[in-house]
């Protein structure tokens, strides 16, 4: 596993925002080595897990989801498509937030060994302040985009509002 070091602090981050992740073993290919999304919870096979950064980014999908939908999601994460501001830009945000928050050095996150080698192209587009993702958090409630005029301030994004999305998020609910 790359960046070991880094599993603890993330598992109890994940735990204090209320993302419960169980360690168990997986017998089925996942999506990410060592990840499943099983009834709105994470479990880590930390036998096959080869990066803890991607933990976050898998509970970015969940954190993002109302929660009347999170607590039915599952590795497929149908429901991010009936939701509007739960796709991955949104996902790829909330848990840059959660690397700012935890201070974790960005290759944590967007290591080498993900996103489909735009990993560096994504380090330097958010260590440049550019987040894609943001609008549908600030949208969810989630989150306060900063004020290029007044400049930034305290609460403003990577600071999260609330972690968890609400289900009151939903436009027309």
């Amino acid at each position: 596993m790359q960046n070991a070091d880094y599993l603890d602090p993330i598992l109890r981050f994940l735990s204090n925002v209320g993302i419960e992740v169980r360690l168990e073993s997986i017998d089925n290919a996942t999506f990410l080595p060592g990840i499943a999304v099983r009834q709105g919870s994470l479990v880590a096979d930390l036998s096959k897990l080869l990066w803890p950064g991607d933990l976050l980014h898998e509970a970015g999908h969940l954190a993002v989801l109302p929660s009347m939908l999170r607590q039915q999601a599952s590795d497929d994460l149908a429901f991010e498509q009936s939701a509007p501001h739960a796709g991955e830009l949104e996902a790829m945000a909330w848990a840059y937030a959660a690397a700012v928050d935890l201070d974790l050095p960005l290759d944590v996150l967007f290591h080498e060994g993900g996103y489909k080698g735009q990993s560096a192209g994504l380090r330097m587009t958010y260590s440049m302040g550019v987040y894609p993702g943001l609008p549908g958090l600030c949208l969810a409630g989630m989150a306060v985009a900063p004020n290029p005029v007044t400049g930034a301030a305290a609460n403003f994004y990577p600071q999260m509002l609330r972690w968890l999305r609400a289900d009151d998020a939903l436009p027309g609910a």
